[in-house]
């Protein structure tokens, strides 16, 4: 019977993965020594359990082995050191010309210097004019079309405040009659009423005055 392939991945159960991690460290331990006698190499190896536990295993002293990774380390830090230097020195040669590049790119598109630019360079230096002219001119349409629909919103805003206006003005004026219109003929009535008193008085005084020549009684 074929042995079941167990699927690599963290195991969810502590006790199994405890007893698991007990078979597996012994294993990599036994694999580490038979590596070391066989091959005659010097091997080292250090595992932290999930636990937070030590467990190491040298083909000799620990501390040696460590000592001489230390050093073998520092050694290929510094033979690779001058390589990274190089490529640190072409690296800015080729940022120094790229920006030389685009400075000569700029001014040419400025206008100001021409003098170190070929037909070619010319040639592209049109071409990238005349995209730049284009993308500009339809970035610019499009401003102004944007503004020109501002600028109606804005219109009928205002249409809209303004008639709001005017129609509030015309219910002012129409209150403001009614209410002159009422003083008007409360004014009148006044008037009038007081007019028939003074009438009513002047009857009464001409009766008794007829009354009395005529010898008649006086009611």
């Amino acid at each position: 019977m074929a042995r079941q392939k167990i699927k690599i991945k963290k195991i969810d159960n502590a006790t199994a993965r405890q007893v698991t991690f007990s078979k597996r460290r012994r294993g990599i331990f036994k694999k580490a020594e038979e590596l070391s006698v066989l091959c005659d190499a010097e091997v080292g190896l250090i595992i932290f359990s999930a636990t937070g536990k030590l467990y190491e295993y040298g083909s000799s002293n620990m501390k040696d082995i460590i000592t001489r990774y230390n050093q073998h380390f520092q050694h290929m830090s510094k033979s690779n050191k001058p390589l990274q230097e190089f490529q640190g020195e072409n690296l800015s040669a080729e940022l120094q010309k790229e920006v030389a590049d685009k400075t000569q790119q700029l001014r040419g598109m400025k206008g100001e210097d021409f003098e170190g630019i070929n037909l070619k360079g010319l040639q592209e230096l049109e071409k990238t004019l005349e995209t730049g002219l284009k993308r500009v001119m339809e970035m610019k349409e499009k401003r102004i079309v944007n503004e020109i629909s501002t600028l109606q919103i804005k219109g009928i805003k205002l249409e809209e405040q303004n008639k709001h206006l005017k129609q509030k003005m015309a219910m002012l004026c129409n209150r403001k009659n009614l209410i002159l219109g009422d003083s008007d003929i409360t004014m009148q009535e006044i008037v009038s009423s007081e007019s028939m008193n003074n009438s009513g008085l002047s009857l009464e005084d001409d009766s008794s005055d007829t009354s009395l020549k005529l010898g008649l009684p006086y009611p």
